[in-house]
């Protein structure tokens, strides 16, 4: 790995971080900031990860104007058997970005050039000031006012965290005026938002057998009761054979959930048209409002590039651990589908997932007696294989501490864990304070 034009290397934490982050933030593609790592690519380390990343994030939230929360991610990555921090840096709607201590001067604001950060020109700064988007649900006033929001407060808790008094304008809910803005009013406990997921019998929308509505609640809850209901449609094929069983899914768990989640953030909710679902016998289409991000190319999409319609929502699913990390959502997606499954069209962004062909059931469930339970070690991924040690030597692992050991977060590690559940190589005795049982073949 080499020094790019969305690739920076810094070898620690210095006073100067944040010029890399803008510069990016004012790039097209966004970029990477890798901490650890000298300029020839060699992994030196940081000596304090947990500490760095605070740090960062409590430098990058204070010192950059306008706000750039819900546009970049801390993480902490392995590298040659060395502690790194990557910080993943999306490109913002509200160009230039500045230091705040500067404003908008060619002191502070800076635009990658190549492998290098240069001075933004004051004719580029001043172009840019002109064109900043402000048609975005965060500048939008909420119709009503008198909105709570006590479901978000639970999510918030439920994942260790707490609001202040202060989460409103923490979250970047309010309008400059001091309103209620349209973020708020999509997160809100009572709004008037609603999403469907509709099932039809056949291939086509001539026979609609279910029409569900989630909604007029918070954005939260209505995707989680989303990812509910597709996580029910999505059933297990099985057959088995004198020598194993083989399970597969209609649809991939973790393309399918990448697709819902991208569909529900990333949609244009400024028409107050919200994402929609649909189930047929042969596939699932997920139609989000919006298109393509203003220059963004598809080849740019494709590559995991992050251009966030809405930051706001972004930061939040981040917050609550429903997004893996900024731009990796249509990767993990094309690890299993290809770009055939994207449509794009100048007013909405279309992804169509395939069933999976039916496997002739050849016995019951469980296998023949004697025959291995769980089917075999080869199927898992590696990561999954890693997994199922980790929770061999502690059996009574919970997610929290699995994410924590893994560096990754909590929605992924409980993702692992439930597919090794589903192929029946683990399950829990005892409830949610009991222990891992390990079943056999594993």
């Amino acid at each position: 790995m080499i020094e790019t034009n969305r690739i920076e290397f810094k070898s620690e934490l210095t006073d100067n971080m944040e010029r890399e982050v803008v510069a990016f933030l004012n790039y097209r593609e966004g970029g990477f900031v890798y901490i650890g790592v000298d300029k020839l690519g060699n992994s030196i380390g940081v000596k304090d990860s947990d500490s760095d990343q605070l740090k960062i994030k409590d430098r990058l939230k204070h010192n950059i104007s306008p706000s750039c929360l819900g546009l970049f991610d801390v993480v902490s990555e392995q590298k040659e058997g060395k502690s790194i921090i990557k910080v993943i840096v999306a490109s913002g709607s509200e160009k230039p970005y500045s230091l705040k201590k500067f404003g908008m001067t060619e002191k502070g604001c800076f635009i990658r050039v190549g492998s290098a950060t240069e001075p933004m020109q004051q004719k580029m700064i001043d172009e840019l000031f002109s064109k900043r988007v402000r048609n975005s649900i965060s500048k939008i006033k909420s119709n009503r006012q008198d909105l709570t929001f006590e479901q978000l407060k639970i999510y918030y808790e439920v994942t260790g965290s707490k609001l202040n008094t202060r989460f409103a304008q923490n979250l970047e809910l309010i309008t400059d005026e001091g309103f209620y803005n349209y973020v708020a009013y999509l997160l809100a406990d009572n709004n008037g938002t609603s999403i469907k997921v509709a099932k039809y019998k056949g291939t086509s929308r001539v026979d609609l057998i279910e029409n569900n509505e989630y909604g007029y609640c918070s954005l939260v809850k209505a995707t989680k009761q989303v990812l509910d209901k597709l996580a029910l449609e999505n059933k297990t094929l099985t057959k088995i054979t004198s020598k194993e069983r083989e399970e597969k899914r209609l649809w991939s768990p973790i393309a399918l959930r990448e697709a819902v989640i991208n569909a529900i953030v990333h949609n244009d909710y400024t028409n107050e048209v919200p994402p929609k679902f649909e189930i047929f016998d042969d596939r699932i289409e997920i139609t989000s409002a919006g298109g393509l991000p203003d220059a963004l190319s598809q080849e740019e999409f494709f590559d995991g590039v992050s251009v966030p319609r809405n930051k706001e929502l972004m930061r939040v699913f981040n917050d609550l651990d429903m997004v893996e990390q900024l731009g990796s959502g249509i990767p993990r997606i094309l690890e299993t589908y290809d770009r055939a499954c994207f449509s794009f069209t100048q007013n909405f962004l279309k992804m169509t997932f395939l069933k999976e062909s039916d496997i002739e059931t050849g016995g019951p469930i469980g296998g023949p007696m004697g025959g291995p339970i769980g089917g075999p070690m080869e199927d898992l991924t590696e990561r999954q294989k890693e997994v199922l040690i980790l929770i061999k030597t502690d059996q009574k692992l919970t997610k929290r501490k699995l994410a924590k050991m893994l560096k990754i977060n909590v929605s992924a590690a409980q993702e692992h864990i439930s597919v090794l559940k589903e192929k029946g190589i683990i399950e829990r005795v005892g409830g949610t304070r009991g222990y891992w049982k390990i079943l056999g073949g594993a």
